[in-house]
């Protein structure tokens, strides 16, 4: 009892947080989803490991809690490229090893969920299993499935931002289309989210070769009538993200000396620079259908890390706004 009033006198301090809560190990879906174990690695931050009831098997999660969550809090989603998060060998390139985003939001009343898993999958689902990459059903574990078991196991507010990069920059698009109602902000830098033709199409199917996998079991064979369904960039399925707060990024100018320091190598400058051209046809795509969005072309950013680190930097002020934290 001692300690209890010690602990209450101390968060009602001026100048004194609340102690952070760890994650609820026992949060659960009624479809049979729930965390499989959580390793808490210091006070706010632990990996996470949830059970997808539609995959059959766990995926990885670094989930830390916002700065204080003495009440709820909105969550922040963070998704990978093709090739990051935990290879098989457990070495981890992400947005927490390759940005600033931990130190950036520290001091933030935002929850964030750094996926470590779903590399080569584009975040969708497949038609088909894969030999080599598995069961892949990535919207439905991301938007039905590990919400409500989160918004649970943070106490979380249920208000949702998701942001993606390379790859996964066209999921996130993807995604809000899935769940309209699920995330307020949208973040996707330097995608190419006309995946139902080029260069989008091919971006995709080389991809998902590169790890391994067959291109076919995502929609069916090239050109079937499942890969124009799924293209975030048509008016259809643009409609839907009408309403969220959308910042979309791309790297322009093809400067190697450019992106915060980080050396822009000729394939990454290439590879921008079709995305940029992706991304402005994005742009054409949510005007021609009266959707506002906040475009930024970053002068000499390439595709890679340091370039998203400012990405991230510029459209966090408004995707804090949609959260509610300003």
């Amino acid at each position: 009892m001692g300690i209890a009033l010690m602990a209450t006198v101390f968060a009602s301090m001026p100048g004194m947080a609340a102690a952070v809560e760890p994650v609820n190990s026992d949060a659960a879906a009624a479809d049979g989803s729930h965390i499989d174990h959580v390793v808490r690695q210091d006070d706010r931050k632990s990996s996470v490991f949830v059970y997808s009831a539609a995959m059959n098997r766990t995926v990885e999660l670094s989930v830390i809690r916002a700065a204080d969550n003495s009440v709820p809090r909105p969550t922040l989603y963070l998704l990978n490229g093709a090739e990051d998060g935990v290879d098989g060998n457990g070495s981890e390139v992400s947005w927490e090893t390759r940005t600033d985003v931990v130190d950036y939001l520290a001091d933030q009343n935002v929850n964030v969920v750094n996926v470590l898993d779903g590399r080569y999958t584009y975040y969708t689902d497949w038609q088909s299993d894969d030999p080599m990459l598995g069961r892949n059903k990535w919207t439905t574990f991301l938007t039905r499935e590990l919400p409500p078991v989160l918004d649970d196991a943070l106490d979380a507010s249920g208000r949702n931002a998701i942001v993606g990069v390379s790859m996964s920059a066209t999921s996130a698009l993807a995604l809000a289309e899935s769940a309209p109602d699920l995330y307020q902000s949208v973040g996707s830098f330097s995608g190419c989210a006309q995946t139902g033709t080029d260069p989008g199409r091919r971006f995709l199917q080389a991809v998902v070769v590169s790890g391994g996998g067959n291109p076919w079991n995502i929609w069916g064979f090239d050109g079937a009538p499942a890969w124009t369904a799924n293209d975030p960039s048509t008016p259809a399925n643009l409609e839907k993200l009408r309403g969220i707060d959308l910042h979309i990024a791309a790297g322009t100018g093809a400067n190697p000396a450019g992106a915060g320091g980080g050396q822009v190598g000729a394939s990454s400058t290439a590879l921008e620079s079709t995305v940029e051209t992706c991304t402005r046809a994005l742009q054409s795509g949510l005007e021609a259908v009266d959707i506002p969005a906040a475009f930024d072309y970053l002068s000499g950013g390439g595709h890679n890390w340091p370039s998203w680190q400012i990405d991230f930097h510029k459209a966090w002020p408004g995707i804090a706004r949609s959260l509610g934290l300003r």
